[in-house]
């Protein structure tokens, strides 16, 4: 074997080592605010590529997307300019619940996230694979490539992503591979072990994609996108709202395909003890759902379009890693694609992460300053997850960089706050997916008011111009206005009460304001301006209005709760305690703290095995100063 050389190359503020969603998103954050950063990945054609579902958003992630593109990230944007069909889901709930999901031109999206990474300031596009890192002084200082570069930096970011020791797996077939049959990094695990890192094996999987000229769409239910516009980037006008949508079709599995399943379990990974990873729950192959739900006669599939400009379609909630041809048996005994034409088999693919207990709430680690990590490699899944990370990430090292504080979103501020607590906090089993019932304010993080809640944090960091910050707050003022508006309004039983009676109200017996009125059941802001004259502002305004208004008493309950924790949070844990110094800890505790490390008391009262008894232990000696450090 020839031995590489190695060379000093340039050295740079940042570098991210990974281009895929957390890594773009890293990259443009330390760039935008001023740091020279260097972005090298696998292969730069890879660059923003979708090697799972082609789409962005849906329940909780698609708030996740409204909140990147609030703190100035790119996500949003670029699925604005690229998506094929754009819906709002849940829109029969609450305002909570509510999310924003676009169907993605895959080739599209990849090709304006380049474009936009290359002609970004202060940021350095570079194809190589990396080996290792730069350690110096127990600190992360930059990365050493296959060709023997070794690059400099006060800060790195790795976002390996399923790339880390990528294994693919299709029945009895297995290889090194990255996901889509990308190089795989293989040493640069075996460095981050070397260095003292815990790893461990996860898998994620892919569904066979099909060529949409063999598709009989007759027998499939037809899912069009909305014709009411929406957008993921609060930038994006309604105007640029696409009308030529293509559609998603719905069909479903049948006793046939489960048969075809149950008769070949034998030769699934997944069954067989060759898949080694624990797989994601909320996201299972078709051959998990079967054995798991034997009582389901059916299980529903999405097709959908990965472009305009292919005819490979996605068959969605058909992941595998069957043999391929007990997969072609399984898609021809599904109404529709009898006939489906097999253009890429599904897949399974194991790679390693870090185990995310190993990170601080910034998402250093703790194991080596000044390296960051996100996005799948920290225990996640989704495009959205890793985006949200990667964003975090890429604004901490830049801090790092610029030698200032860090910037933590707390659970109450955003559901990439969430995210971020329960990783570092709780760690992860299994791939790590958000969902709306992990936020305990989830009124408040609603997909709808995502700029009200960090629009002010992006435009302190550098992300938000100055022009994108007045239209802001130009429409907070709006807002604020057209509510104290209401309050001065006054409408009375006889303007009001032939409309109630019709439509099933109860009458007023008093006078009462435009606000009062609307908060009733069945009244929104557009029967309200039947009584009252119009305000000339935008819909987005008005939406707002209408929910702050109705759900004002929800709003105010959850506000007192956020009081409290942030009480808790003010709270602060020295570093380096002596855990095991202190009398009264159960075991489980004193093991749970020393290994998490929190730095709040709200922090260790989330952590699993601290009871309240332990927090209350832990406070006391805070504030007695009684505290052991470990050297």
């Amino acid at each position: 074997m020839v031995e590489v050389k190695e060379y000093d190359a340039q050295s740079y503020d940042v570098i991210v080592v990974g281009a895929g969603h957390a890594g773009c998103e890293a990259a443009l954050a330390s760039a935008r605010m001023g740091q020279e950063t260097l972005l090298v990945t696998l292969n730069v054609d890879m660059l923003a590529f979708m090697p799972c579902n082609p789409s962005v958003g849906g329940p909780a992630k698609g708030i996740v997307v409204r909140e990147i593109d609030a703190l100035g990230g790119e996500m949003g944007h670029n699925i604005d300019k690229t998506y094929i069909q754009m819906r709002m889901l849940n829109t029969g709930k609450g305002p909570a619940v509510r999310a924003l999901r676009a169907q993605a031109d895959k080739a599209a999206y990849h090709r304006s996230m380049k474009q936009t990474i290359e002609h970004q300031d202060h940021l350095t596009l570079r194809q190589g694979l990396v080996n290792s890192l730069i350690v110096e002084d127990g600190k992360a200082a930059g990365v050493v490539t296959a060709t023997g570069a070794r690059y400099h930096a006060k800060a790195v970011v790795l976002t390996a992503g399923t790339s880390s020791r990528g294994k693919i797996i299709i029945g009895e077939l297995m290889y090194s591979s990255g996901p889509n049959n990308s190089l795989p990094s293989i040493k640069l695990s075996e460095n981050l072990e070397q260095l003292g890192f815990k790893l461990r094996r996860f898998k994620t999987g892919t569904p066979p994609r099909v060529d949409g000229d063999s598709i009989d769409f007759s027998k499939t239910e037809e899912q069009p996108g909305d014709k009411t516009p929406n957008h993921f980037s609060f930038t994006t006008p309604d105007s640029m709202y696409l009308k030529d949508q293509l559609s998603c079709w719905m069909t479903y599995t049948n006793e046939n395909t489960h048969n075809i399943i149950r008769q070949n379990l034998s030769r699934a990974p997944m069954f067989s003890g060759v898949i080694e990873g624990v797989g994601p729950r909320y996201c299972p192959s078709i051959e998990d759902k079967v054995v798991r739900f034997a009582d389901k006669p059916r299980h529903q599939l999405f097709l959908e379009p990965e472009g305009r400009d292919t005819s490979e379609y996605y068959v969605g909630d058909f992941s595998t890693s069957m043999p391929e041809e007990i997969q072609l048996k399984m898609l021809h005994s599904v109404a529709g694609l009898e006939n489906a034409a097999l253009m890429r088999p599904g897949y399974a693919i194991e790679y390693d992460i870090i185990e995310p207990w190993q990170l601080r709430s910034n998402l250093e680690t703790k194991v080596l300053p000044n390296l960051f990590t996100a996005g799948q490699m920290n225990g996640t899944s989704g495009y959205e997850e890793a985006a949200g990370q990667g964003i975090m990430a890429g604004i901490n090292a830049g801090l790092r960089a610029q030698g200032k504080d860090p910037f933590i979103l707390g659970r109450d501020e955003a559901y990439i706050g969430v995210m971020i607590d329960d990783l570092v906090t709780k760690g992860t089993n299994e791939p790590y997916r958000l969902l709306t019932s992990r936020a305990e304010y989830r009124l408040l993080l609603r997909h709808d008011n995502a700029d009200l809640r960090l629009t002010d944090k992006g435009h302190a960091l550098g992300l938000i111009d100055d022009a994108r910050y007045a239209r802001f707050t130009a429409k907070r003022d709006a807002i604020e206005a057209e509510k104290a508006r209401l309050d001065t309004l006054r409408l009375k039983p006889k303007d009001v009460n032939d409309w109630l009676e019709a439509n099933g109200g109860i009458a007023l017996k008093d006078s009462v304001t435009a606000t009062e009125f609307l908060r009733r059941p069945g009244i929104d802001y557009a029967t309200l301006t039947q009584f009252i004259p119009a305000a000339d502002v935008d819909h987005r305004v008005t939406e707002q209005v209408e929910i702050q208004v109705k759900y004002a008493g929800y709003i105010a309950k959850e506000e007192q709760r956020i009081a409290k924790l942030r009480r808790q949070e003010a709270k602060k844990i020295p570093d380096r305690i002596d855990y095991a110094a202190i009398n009264g800890l159960a075991t489980e505790a004193r093991q749970k703290l020393a290994k998490i490390q929190p730095t709040t008391l709200a922090q260790a009262a989330r952590i699993s095995g601290v009871n309240p008894a332990d927090v209350a232990i832990l406070s006391v000696y805070i504030e007695q100063g009684k505290i052991a450090k470990t050297n």
